[in-house]
């Protein structure tokens, strides 16, 4: 296993964006690659049915995704303080990992955008961090010993990597943000590499 799974869902860019830069930092780390995935849209409709395959971008992330990767960066938009109903129902579905225990002693990361500054990115990433504990993941945050931690005037947690994105939701990630998505990846990518085997 030398692969991170960044998995993340997103609406309007940010998220996907951060996604990226997020691989950028995993793949930073000899020997490491990234496999970046997204979840598919749920709907309240229910004759609603989503093509298997995306029109565009990364493609739908599966179970064995998760099975085989020796790391997980997990990114939401922030919904109400926590992550949006598409990754919750995707996470929902991997009961049969959590059974097994395949992801226990697995290192996982986890990011997120909000449109203001108070919207709930820090209580998004504590409870994006719940399901993950209860798979027996080792969660990976972010140290002060990134500088843009104590500069930032946008986003940055301890608990992960966080961006405003503001009322229209069409700020860019700014390049504080950028650095902190790149060093978590990074961290994380580092820290899978080390764990070599996971401890279950």
């Amino acid at each position: 296993m030398t692969g991170i799974l960044v998995l993340y869902d997103s609406r309007h860019g940010s998220v996907a964006h951060m996604a990226r830069c997020v691989a950028r930092g995993v793949e930073r780390v000899a020997g490491m690659q990234a496999l970046v995935r997204t979840v598919a849209p749920v709907s309240a409709t229910c004759e609603a049915v989503a093509a298997p395959i995306p029109d565009g971008g990364p493609p739908y992330a599966t179970a064995d995704d998760l099975e085989r990767c020796a790391g997980l960066a997990l990114g939401s938009p922030t919904r109400f303080g926590n992550m949006t109903a598409a990754m919750k129902h995707f996470i929902d579905s991997t009961s049969a990992l959590w059974l097994s225990g395949k992801l226990a002693g697995k290192p996982a990361a986890v990011f997120t955008s909000s449109s203001s500054m108070h919207g709930g990115q820090e209580t998004t990433l504590l409870s994006m961090m719940l399901p993950l504990l209860h798979h027996g993941m080792v969660i990976c945050g972010l140290p002060y010993r990134e500088p843009e931690l104590m500069r930032t005037r946008s986003g940055g947690t301890p608990y992960g990597a966080s961006h405003l994105a503001g009322p229209d939701s069409a700020r860019p990630v700014d390049n504080d943000e950028e650095r902190l998505c790149v060093a978590l990846g990074h961290r994380l990518a580092t820290l899978a590499q080390r764990l070599g085997r996971p401890v279950v």
